[in-house]
């Protein structure tokens, strides 16, 4: 329909229309970028379809797998795919302060629930959530700077990985991720509006700069 520029008609198998048209273009030509994620079956069709997949905060060692058989995948049918992951990234001056800091989110997390007459959450039925929090084992870190201390307190939901650190230390283990093919970095903050300022101020100028180093040296 985006692609269209006279009205159309169509009958498949999910959908039958007359006379659709979009008067509305997407700036990418010819269509927006398409993202995707999940499962084996789902990646079957990002091999086929999707622009980006989109992966959990996962360990390095998860992503690598995934990030495999999705090219893999697309290789089937002679595309390429970028990817995506998310974190929470938590970060102070000093490492100490950081881990301090994300355990201090961590017990307002647990009293807010509480507030809420919230129990003991239960992992959600997706294998996203059951690989995030398996990633950590019986402990909180799934990786140096990775944790899972939120996550498994809601239930693996919401895409609630931490990279803990200074700015430094997460902008490395970001670099890391984009060493293994991860192109965008779906970021979002436990204190939005604060985080916000300080990714825009030290993590994402960091961040570039090291992947920056990293695409050159290749």
């Amino acid at each position: 329909m985006w692609t269209e520029s006279e009205p159309f008609d169509h009958e498949g198998r999910y959908y039958r229309f007359e006379k659709a048209f979009s008067e509305v273009k997407p700036k990418q030509a010819p269509y927006v970028r398409i993202y995707f994620g999940g499962p084996a079956p789902a990646i079957e069709v990002a091999g086929k379809h999707a622009d980006v997949y989109a992966l959990w905060g996962e360990s390095k060692e998860q992503v690598h797998k995934q990030v495999t058989r999705v090219r893999a995948e697309a290789a089937k049918h002679g595309r390429n795919v970028r990817f995506s992951v998310s974190f929470q990234p938590i970060f102070a001056a000093t490492e100490k302060a950081a881990w301090e800091r994300a355990e201090h989110i961590l017990a307002e997390t647990r009293r807010l629930r509480a507030l809420q007459g919230l129990g003991e959450a239960t992992s959600q039925q997706s294998e996203g959530a059951r690989r995030l929090l398996a990633a950590a084992g019986d402990g909180v870190r799934a990786d140096d700077h990775l944790w899972t201390g939120v996550a498994k307190e809601i239930g693996g939901r919401s895409n609630s990985t931490a990279l803990v650190g200074t700015p430094a230390q997460v902008a490395q283990t970001q670099a890391e991720y984009h060493a293994l093919g991860v192109t965008t970095f779906l970021i979002r903050g436990f204190d939005p509006l604060e985080d916000a300022l300080d990714y825009d101020r030290e993590l994402i100028p960091a961040t570039r700069e090291l992947t920056s180093q990293i695409a050159h040296a290749a």
